[in-house]
């Protein structure tokens, strides 16, 4: 059995922005730090984090005033800041700098009096966040018929954002059924879905082509790794999105010669290296990395923390 490596895979820049500013917080003031929601959606992360001295919260006012308190990398709205800020807590901002981008534009549009539609996953924390700094404004919609049932109150003044971690093919469909319903609508001056979102996917659409099985590491709750699983499914490529090496069932490999091993951008490396060791166990003699695009990115921590 041939496993081939996608390159690249697992951590963006953004992820590991998160994970330092909590593991710098611990070192620099000592458990607890307090984390609203998860600071990354992949539970071996998140557990990890809690082992050190992490408290994961999903409502405010379960953390004791003057505490240190990090919003996660999908970013919240100005009435968490201003709930934070009543309560006397130390913030430290894990916002991914791509996903305040967005919310910049989300502003933007707002103050020019645009109904915004923000194409995304309804209750996703990022796009709660999102919806946070424009809620008088912003509507979600995530596909092609929910576009066509749209009412909106001006089509001259309207514009259009996207969740950073949507599948590239599905979100530019959303994009197009927009435009052609509303040739005015306004975009942001650059694609909103990240770097590493995109990477990944190009590097799935390359690849799987040439293997019987995909296998994508990351949590099921991880939009981008939901996404890159779909990809393939969507080629009538088996894909399954797995949490470790222990999701893997056997059967899956019967009659399988290759096959094709990503991560999500919110996976650790140690994880995959956990799904080759299974690989290996089970007939995998030949790995092969291929890398589809050079990716350096690097976020600065915020300064609070750096």
């Amino acid at each position: 059995m041939r496993v081939i490596l996608a390159k690249p895979r697992g951590f963006c820049a953004g992820v590991e922005r998160a994970i330092k500013c909590v593991e710098q917080a611990l070192e620099r003031y000592g458990a607890p730090v307090y984390v609203l929601n998860d600071i990354v959606h992949n539970a071996n992360v998140v557990n990890d984090l809690r082992a050190k001295g992490a408290v994961f919260v999903k409502d405010l006012s379960n953390v004791p005033p003057h505490s240190h308190l990090l919003f996660s990398a999908h970013g919240v709205g100005p009435s968490r800041w201003e709930e934070a800020k009543a309560l006397h807590l130390e913030v430290i901002d894990a916002t991914c700098p791509l996903v305040e981008k967005v919310h910049h534009e989300a502003s933007r549009f707002a103050k020019q009096d645009h109904t915004i539609i923000l194409i995304g996953e309804e209750g996703h924390d990022e796009t709660v966040g999102t919806k946070g700094w424009a809620p008088n404004n912003i509507r979600v919609v995530l596909t092609e018929e929910e576009v066509e049932q749209l009412e909106v109150p001006d089509e001259t003044k309207l514009a259009y954002i996207t969740q950073t971690t949507l599948s590239v093919d599905d979100c530019q469909r959303v994009i197009d059924a927009l435009r052609r319903r509303f040739p005015h609508i306004a975009g942001p001056k650059s694609a909103d879905i990240c770097y590493a979102t995109q990477n990944r996917q190009a590097a799935v659409n390359a690849l799987a082509p040439y293997v019987d099985l995909v296998l994508v590491v990351g949590d099921r709750e991880s939009a981008n790794s939901n996404r890159l699983a779909e990809i393939c499914r969507s080629r009538n490529k088996p894909a399954y999105l797995i949490s470790d090496a222990g999701a893997i069932q056997d059967d899956w490999l019967d009659g399988v010669e290759s096959i094709l091993l990503t991560a999500g951008a919110s996976a650790p490396e140690s994880l995959v290296e956990g799904v080759l060791a299974y690989l290996k166990e089970r007939g995998a003699e030949e790995i092969e990395e291929t890398e589809i695009m050079a990716e350096n990115v690097h976020f600065k921590l915020p300064a609070s923390i750096a």
